[in-house]
């Protein structure tokens, strides 16, 4: 069938404007073709009719940073599971990840091409991808599985087949590894430019790559696909150097200070906050074998997280939706808009950091992000009205409908009819 009406719901469009009350949306194969009150369309009687039972339509969302290929075990269950094997449990996550809600994710390392390819050629069911490929570190940095004992223990393998050793010191070698990942399919270039909370032998404030070297891996990308890059950045120092060296997006931002909030205003910097992490470290800790570091530094960020995130937000820089899921498990990551209107963010500017200002956030603006005529039918539909419960859509049985490209993805609403002549 290659028409569907969405009907009996209201739609929240992503731009940030007032529900439309009783509203109908028309996606016809890919895209959608209309938007609005039922009696502005005619129906051919040859349509797919999903009934929205008085719920919500939205446009589907979007996580600015998740790890796909990954949710955080103990080493011991790592060390026993074999290399391809990931990808078996990769293909589990990204379909719970779409059922949640998410049709689209910007992956902030850990997934090669060919999970992408597997996805748009049909042979898995995910969100749409866009790749970091690996992330840029420095050799005793975020991102070097390095331990105290000497021994080396990589949250994910790397340095096979599509997918390069992000380790990199000076700035020729940056030079070099940024151009490896675009080779290998990249999207986006992540670089983690300061210390973080998992790694063990650093700590979130502490600075990692120069101004010069980040300087070098933005040049990179922009002089050879124009491609952004997103920076893991936590303490101050290295987010101004990050912000200064013209990178693109600031993932997790916990030390914020007002001198790198002001620059990122000045420079149209995004901020995904990612405040579900620290709160999943926490939460999952004996589950997940964290190490006692990783938890020691949650509970030291977990309220100035917060307080900088809140501050940003109040000063206006610009806010896209990431969970950082992989940490935690793939399909909580709704739980993500509570915890961003718990820093003082509205339901909707929480609902349009992670649909229309997220899929800016992507360059990916002109084709997902908000439902209007001529955007791809990204689409989904969940019960009651996240206006008023935001915390609702934390359960993914709230999720209702998702519909990718125009595809039926999920559908737990009865009563789909086809309308006939």
């Amino acid at each position: 069938m290659s028409k569907i009406i969405i009907e009996n719901g209201s739609v929240i469009d992503g731009t940030g404007k007032e529900p439309l009350k009783n509203s109908i949306v028309v996606i016809e194969d890919q895209k959608i073709t209309y938007v609005g009150k039922q009696e502005g369309y005619a129906k051919s009687g040859e349509e797919a009719v999903i009934d929205a039972q008085g719920g919500t339509i939205l446009p589907g969302l979007i996580d600015s940073h998740v790890h796909m290929m990954m949710e955080f075990s103990p080493i011991a269950d790592r060390l026993a599971i074999p290399f391809s094997f990931m990808y078996y449990q990769a293909a589990k996550y990204l379909k719970t990840t779409l059922h949640a809600g998410i049709t689209s994710v910007r992956d902030a390392l850990g997934t090669d091409l060919g999970v992408k390819k597997a996805i748009e050629e049909g042979l898995i069911s995910g969100p749409r991808l866009q790749l970091s490929i690996n992330a840029l570190t420095i050799t005793g940095g975020h991102g070097d599985g390095y331990t105290v004992s000497g021994n080396v223990v990589d949250l994910l393998p790397s340095n096979y087949p599509g997918m390069p050793s992000g380790k990199c010191d000076g700035v020729e070698e940056v030079r070099k590894k940024t151009r490896e990942m675009l080779r290998a399919g990249a999207e986006v270039i992540k670089v983690h430019a300061t210390g973080g909370v998992l790694s063990a032998t650093d700590h979130p404030e502490f600075t990692q790559f120069s101004l010069n070297e980040l300087k070098a891996i933005v040049e990179e990308g922009r002089f050879r696909k124009n491609v952004k890059v997103m920076a893991h950045a936590q303490g101050a120092e290295g987010i101004k150097n990050a912000v200064k060296a013209g990178i693109h997006s600031i993932e997790h931002g916990i030390f914020l200070d007002d001198e790198a909030i002001e620059m990122m205003l000045e420079n149209g910097t995004f901020l995904v906050p990612t405040l579900l992490a620290p709160v999943a470290v926490l939460e999952t800790a004996k589950e997940t074998g964290m190490p006692d570091t990783a938890v020691q530094k949650s509970k030291e960020v977990i309220e100035q997280h917060k307080a900088s995130i809140a501050k940003a937000h109040q000063a206006g820089v610009k806010i896209a939706m990431g969970t950082d899921a992989g940490v935690m498990k793939h399909g909580t990551n709704l739980r993500e808009l509570g915890l961003m209107v718990d820093v003082g963010m509205s339901p909707m500017e929480a609902i349009v950091a992670s649909t229309k200002t997220a899929a800016e956030c992507l360059g990916w603006e002109e084709k997902v992000g908000t439902i209007e005529t001529g955007k791809l039918a990204d689409v989904i539909v969940v019960k009651g009205n996240p206006l008023e419960d935001i915390y609702s859509l934390a359960t993914n049985e709230t999720v209702q409908v998702v519909i990718k490209n125009g595809e039926i993805e999920k559908n737990m609403l009865i009563k789909e009819t086809i309308a006939s002549n």
